[in-house]
């Protein structure tokens, strides 16, 4: 960022001290009559200076979660509630298709003690559990990281390679393709079956099948869904017993209603 960049985020800086200055003194002029809106400077993506984060128009970003810096996300891709992926003193790259479950930490490196540069990379088709920690290391495609794992520096899980939950992979691990590692520090337990990893591929896929649906849930307008509330409310289904005894006669939908041509065909009376 130039000089001119520089004065131009430094003026607009203080223009928000200032704007919140103005209201903690209009507050304390109303004295015990004011109400006090605590305000959350949470955002979702934020840059660092001329660091900012690429994320694809086709990835899901909880609104909860935390993108900061130099951090790239491929399509179809998801980052979920609570996560932070902070690409500050290094970049941070995500592929296509790839989760990184609730509640994980995504951080870099500058270097390391041989002055080695660390960024994250994480490949396509990658399943991140829930609470992970990954700093500094290498993720190849269709890889899978359990929850609760944690990859320090230098560490690379190779395609088709998976980390058992709570696993602490020590720097500089290199965990061939095929293998499971688990434990405390981690270790090679067993390889993996074709099942196993045929189901890396398809934890991917169900993760962007599930993504998708969050983002058109996150994107509902205040109005959309409280008026699916109500909608919930009058179609609620009952038993008719209950119905009869309220005396309440509810009507279905004009959407609900089958039409006849798919209904199942009613038996045929017996002759008599």
């Amino acid at each position: 960022m130039g000089t001119l960049g520089k004065a131009i985020y430094t003026v607009g800086f203080w223009i928000r001290e200032t704007g919140q200055a103005i209201d903690r003194l209009g507050c304390r002029l109303q004295g015990s009559y004011y109400f006090q809106e605590q305000l959350s400077r949470h955002r979702t993506l934020m840059n660092i200076f001329d660091k900012v984060p690429s994320v694809h128009k086709d990835a899901f970003v909880a609104p909860s979660a935390s993108v900061i810096g130099e951090v790239q996300v491929g399509s179809a891709s998801s980052i979920w509630y609570g996560c932070v992926l902070r690409g500050d003193v290094n970049n941070i790259s995500i592929g296509s298709r790839t989760n990184i479950q609730d509640n994980s930490l995504v951080h870099v490196a500058k270097s390391n003690l041989s002055g080695k540069v660390l960024p994250t990379i994480i490949g396509d088709s990658v399943t991140v559990g829930h609470s992970a920690v990954l700093h500094g290391c290498t993720v190849e495609d269709e890889a899978f990281v359990g929850m609760g794992a944690t990859l320090l520096d230098g560490v690379v899980v190779e395609k088709h390679g998976m980390v058992a939950a709570g696993a602490l992979v020590k720097q500089n691990t290199r965990i061939p393709s095929g293998e499971v590692w688990g434990g405390n520090p981690a270790k090679f337990l067993r390889k993996l079956t074709e099942e196993e990893i045929a189901f890396i591929s398809q934890s991917a896929t169900n993760y962007c099948n599930l993504a998708q649906v969050h983002a058109a849930e996150n994107a509902k307008t205040f109005d959309e869904i409280e008026l699916e509330k109500l909608l919930r409310k009058k179609f609620a289904r009952r038993d008719e017993e209950y119905d009869s005894m309220l005396g309440v006669v509810r009507e279905v939908p004009p959407e609900l209603v089958l039409p006849d041509s798919i209904l199942p065909d009613k038996p045929a009376k017996a002759a008599h």
